[in-house]
C-alpha cells in the first residue's frame, strides 16, 4: 500500500445456529455451527496465498474460532472492541418477535438511526466509535500492510460506511454475509466524497 495506508480484509464470522434461526446475537457468545466451521475452512483455502501482516479478532467465540481457522499457525490478536453491537434485552430473541413487540423502536430508528438503542444495549454511533478506535490503533501498527480482521456483521458495516464516505445510517444495509471478506483501505481517502 502506498502512503502508509493499510489494506484491511474484514471478515464476518462463519454461520451460527442463531443466524439460521433468525435470532439477535449481539454480544451473546454463540459458537459456530458445522456449516460455519466449513465456511471458515473454505475461506481459509481461498486466502491461502494471501499474505497478512497480522490477524485480529473479536473475543466472541464465533469470530475467534473463524479467525483461528483463517490464521492457521499465525497468532490471532484479540480485541473486545471488535465485538458486535450489544443488543441488550433482545439478545437471543427472534427478529420477527422483536419487530412486532418493538414496532415503535424500528419506526423511530428510521428517524434517528445513530442514537436509537435496544433496551440495555448500544447505539449504532457507539458501535462505530468503538470499532473505529480499535481499527485506528491496528492500522497505526501496520502502516502500508495488509491485515485480516474477523468481526461481526454490523461492526464491519460501520467500517464499510466510513471507508466509502457514506452515511453511518446506511450500515444496516451493508452487513456482509458470513465468511465473506470485504476489503477496505484505512484510513479512508475521502477527498471529494460525502462525509
Amino acid at each position: 500500500m502506498s502512503n502508509g495506508r493499510t489494506e484491511l480484509w474484514l471478515v464476518r464470522h462463519g454461520q451460527t445456529d442463531w443466524n439460521v434461526e433468525g435470532r439477535y446475537q449481539g454480544q451473546a457468545d454463540m459458537p459456530l455451527n458445522e456449516f460455519g466451521i466449513r465456511q471458515a475452512h473454505e475461506l481459509a483455502e481461498k486466502l491461502r496465498n494471501v499474505n497478512f501482516a497480522a490477524v485480529y479478532s473479536s473475543d466472541l467465540q464465533r469470530a475467534l474460532s473463524t479467525a483461528k481457522i483463517l490464521a492457521g499457525d499465525r497468532e490471532v490478536r484479540v480485541d473486545p472492541r471488535l465485538r458486535e453491537i450489544n443488543q441488550g434485552e433482545w439478545e437471543g430473541q427472534l427478529f420477527d418477535v422483536i419487530r412486532q413487540r418493538y414496532a415503535n423502536f424500528f419506526e423511530n430508528r428510521l428517524e434517528n438511526p445513530l442514537e436509537s438503542r435496544p433496551p440495555g444495549g448500544e447505539s449504532l454511533k457507539e458501535v462505530a466509535e468503538r470499532v473505529k478506535s480499535c481499527v485506528d490503533e491496528i492500522t497505526s501498527r501496520h502502516p502500508g500492510e495488509r491485515v485480516l480482521i474477523v468481526s461481526h456483521g454490523l461492526a464491519i458495516a460501520t467500517l464499510i460506511t466510513a471507508s466509502r464516505g457514506i452515511s453511518l445510517s446506511k450500515a444496516f444495509e451493508l452487513i456482509p454475509d458470513n465468511a465473506e471478506p470485504s476489503i477496505v483501505i484505512w484510513p479512508p481517502d475521502l477527498n471529494g466524497r460525502e462525509k
